[in-house]
């Protein structure tokens, strides 16, 4: 037997945690059964899920060799403004 949990939240934070989710490769729903069974495995609060750092598993030379072809693109013309840039993080994580 199955049973539901309805949860009420702020339109934002539905909007917010359904992308963090879907960005993740799930769900909300799925994400939430996740937490529930590993609460009862942990007898607690299991674990913090976020996303990877993706510069993490660069090493140095990997770093350099993004920031040499950065700057044959942005000599190329194929760049765009910071101010351009800022406005997009700001509309993606709502800021």
């Amino acid at each position: 037997m199955a049973s539901t949990i309805q949860v009420r939240v702020d339109d934002d934070l539905k909007t917010k945690s359904d992308a963090l989710f879907k960005d993740l490769g799930t769900d909300t729903t799925t994400a939430i059964r996740i937490f529930l069974i590993q609460a009862l495995a942990v007898n607690g609060f299991p674990f913090e899920i976020k996303r990877a750092n993706p510069y993490e598993v660069l090493t140095e030379h990997d770093i350099l060799d993004k920031l040499e072809k950065s700057r044959e693109r942005a000599a190329q013309g194929m760049y765009k403004e910071a101010t351009d840039v800022s406005g997009d993080i700001r509309a993606k994580y709502g800021l």
